[in-house]
């Protein structure tokens, strides 16, 4: 994913009250900016509401399909309103919006070092439309996360790249961000938990 830096920004806060999902009342933000000096549209990039469902999960068939792990995918809208709408939401997203259309995503959740003994927050994932790459979008959306771990006192955010996604290693290195190559991702997926969970039980 290749973006280049929005021309005008601004920071505000949401002149309406947002829907609550989980998130304390002073973490709502609006980023905002034109695509251009010369283009009147304006794109927003704000916490995802119940209405963005349907284009987020859209949004997150396109990421799967990009990663090469379609058949992975199991979210829904339903699933997605419960996870982020729900008594005790686990995640988070933000949306980036023109008018009505939701060209980009991202979704994240909090974390903790007991190294540092500071939060952080997990970038679970971020999308732009292919059509709108290169507009400043993820820029703008790494911003507004950047402004969210700092409210939230965080000591870093963390994720995960593709060894083999050039792009998105230049993207993220053009932020600032270290990528470490001496580390690998690890996990266990559900049978493998439950296989370890009911060992010896």
């Amino acid at each position: 994913m290749r973006c280049a830096r929005g021309l005008v920004s601004k920071e505000q806060r949401a002149s309406t009250r947002p829907v609550n999902n989980g998130l304390p009342q002073s973490s709502f933000l609006l980023i905002q900016f034109h695509l251009n000096r010369m283009a009147p549209q304006m794109i927003t990039i704000r916490q995802v509401t119940e209405n963005d469902l349907a284009p987020l999960l859209e949004l997150l068939e396109a990421k799967a399909t990009f990663d090469g792990v379609r058949p992975t995918l199991r979210a829904t809208v339903a699933s997605l309103r419960q996870e982020l709408f729900g008594t005790n939401p686990i995640a988070h997203a933000i949306v980036a919006v023109e008018s009505d259309a939701v060209l980009g995503m991202a979704t994240y959740f909090t974390t903790f070092s007991s190294f540092l003994m500071k939060p952080g927050l997990w970038l679970d994932d971020l999308y732009v439309r292919e059509s709108s790459r290169g507009k400043g979008i993820g820029r703008e959306m790494m911003k507004w996360l950047s402004r969210q771990a700092s409210q939230r006192g965080a000591a870093r955010i963390d994720w995960v790249v593709a060894t083999l996604n050039e792009d998105g290693h230049g993207f993220y290195k053009s932020l600032g961000a270290t990528i470490f190559e001496s580390v690998r991702l690890a996990r266990l997926g559900e049978d493998e938990i439950h296989v370890l969970a009911t060992e010896d039980a």
